[in-house]
């Protein structure tokens, strides 16, 4: 479902969606065998008579989520659910009534028993019906975000709100015992999380291809007159080219790594520090070829590239969301990077010999490994934040290039899809190939016109093999459809006549 292509094409749809699915039914899920009294609840969600949110991070903790401050007080009939500061309101899952559907929610809260603080556990909590909030449970809209599809994110809080015993998420809801290990018990509350890290990204593949194409499309009918009062359609520069067989290349490596990179996620390791591993490798190297890729495109379209109806502008602003969905990109390859470099656990990599982005990878993990054993103090040093930390992005993404062009050879894409890949990745960090890699800016700046050269006879091929034009709506990719679509648009028109001024000269 995450990979149709549709996805791409209502970025709010797939926020509710990934919550509802993802999140919400996906963490009920894992109790229904001894807790059949969900069943009723998952089954309205399946039917989606409900919208299920996930109410996790709150205003003053984001990404400091382990140390909410949302009470739920055991009493003798069941919970009391409290905000106790604004600090302490939900964060920013849509949680009004405004479009008439009942919604339900996992409230992650800290469980109060006798005054004692028993651990983060998650709580179902009726939101809204079809009309109004239930009693106690406020919900302040927030703006819209700017440029992107609608959906009513909120701020969300509770004042005394009397919840059953059997609202408690667990497969065992007279267990009310600390955590012999909070934080592993925290992680363990919010699995879903990981799975999510690795499914956010999935619409944002089909939105590098989409842009792709309608940049590519564009480039090739949107002309301009030559020496010869000839037409010369733009992408016959080299700088219209490179924007254009970029996005294709990274679209068709992205597409064909994400569903192995699933599948080795998911089916060839038990290990939740490697799955979790690979989903923030995964959305890094998603998620920052999108940055790269749209807005080069959208430039190279000129003012087309601004309008909404043309898909780029929205859609990169839509993009902004999934760097922070399931975990903020950066903060997400931090952690993973320290854990790394601490030998904790191994992602699975490439053999180094097998190309340059592998040896690239393989260099850059081991040249921060021998740092981190040279510097004073440990992972948490001034040493390790001024010197390494900044490093975290870069290295993980480079893993991300790694395993994406050792798969991309694996299954046989088309040489000038691997080739263009490969210059994109070293325009990403020139000083290595140059120093490590045995590439001179000269012989770099070669490679990459013979990588351009070799894909662009094949070009229209490509476009296809994106398979994404069926979804592409933007009216730019020809001249017909522009021309259809400014039929349609308002004209204004009238019959005033202007006044004549008669100007008198001045001597």
């Amino acid at each position: 479902m995450i990979t149709d292509p549709i996805c791409s094409l209502d970025i709010a749809m797939f926020t509710i969606l990934a919550a509802h699915v993802g999140l919400t039914i996906g963490t009920l899920s894992r109790h229904l065998k001894r807790r059949p009294d969900f069943k009723p609840l998952v089954d309205r969600l399946l039917r989606f008579d409900t919208v299920g949110i996930y109410l996790l991070t709150e205003r003053g903790h984001g990404l400091d989520a382990f140390n909410i401050e949302t009470t739920a007080t055991k009493t003798s009939n069941g919970y009391i659910l409290h905000t106790p500061r604004e600090e302490a309101a939900k964060f920013m899952p849509a949680s009004t009534p405004s479009f008439s559907i009942p919604k339900v929610a996992l409230v992650m809260a800290r469980l109060i028993v006798d005054g004692e603080d028993r651990g983060c556990r998650f709580f179902v909590t009726p939101i809204c019906n079809e009309r109004e909030m239930y009693r106690g449970v406020h919900s302040v809209r927030l703006p819209l975000r700017s440029g992107t599809g609608p959906l009513d994110f909120s701020i969300t809080s509770f004042e005394h709100v009397h919840l059953p015993s059997t609202a408690l998420v667990a497969s065992d809801i007279l267990d009310y015992s600390v955590p012999p290990q909070p934080l592993e018990a925290w992680w363990d509350e919010i699995w879903r999380i990981q799975l999510g890290t690795l499914a956010v990204p999935a619409p944002w593949i089909s939105a590098i291809k989409a842009v792709a194409y309608i940049g590519g499309r564009y480039s090739m009918h949107r002309c301009l007159l030559g020496k010869r009062n000839e037409s010369v359609p733009i992408l016959t520069f080299r700088t219209q080219q490179w924007p254009v067989v970029h996005a294709t290349a990274v679209g068709m490596v992205m597409a064909n790594w994400f569903p192995l990179v699933i599948q080795q996620a998911m089916e060839r390791t038990t290990d939740h520090r490697i799955r979790h591993a690979m989903s923030v490798i995964t959305k890094t190297t998603i998620c920052r070829h999108f940055q790269r890729c749209v807005p080069e495109v959208a430039e190279r379209c000129g003012a087309q590239g601004t309008f909404e109806h043309n898909y780029m502008a929205r859609i990169e602003n839509d993009g902004k969301g999934v760097i922070i969905a399931e975990g903020d990109v950066l903060t997400l390859c931090i952690r993973l990077f320290s854990e790394l470099l601490q030998k904790r656990y191994e992602v699975p990599m490439p053999d180094p010999a097998e190309s340059l982005l592998a040896l690239h990878a393989s260099s850059l993990l081991e040249e921060n490994i021998a740092l981190l054993k040279n510097i004073k103090g440990d992972h948490r040093s001034d040493y390790f934040n001024a010197l390494i930390l900044p490093q975290s992005q870069v290295v993980v993404e480079a893993i991300g290039h790694a395993l994406a062009y050792s798969a991309a050879l694996q299954s046989n894409l088309p040489q000038p899809i691997l080739d263009v890949y490969e210059c994109a990745i070293i325009r990403q960090d020139p000083a290595w190939y140059s120093e490590q890699g045995g590439l001179s800016r000269m012989d770099q700046r070669l490679r990459e016109d013979a990588a351009v050269s070799s894909m662009l006879p094949n070009l229209s091929s490509f476009f296809a093999d994106l398979g994404i034009e069926k979804y592409v709506t933007a009216p730019i990719v020809s001249d017909a459809g522009w021309k259809d679509y400014l039929a349609a648009l308002p004209v204004h028109t009238g019959t005033a006549i202007p006044e004549v001024e008669l100007l008198q000269a001045m001597l």
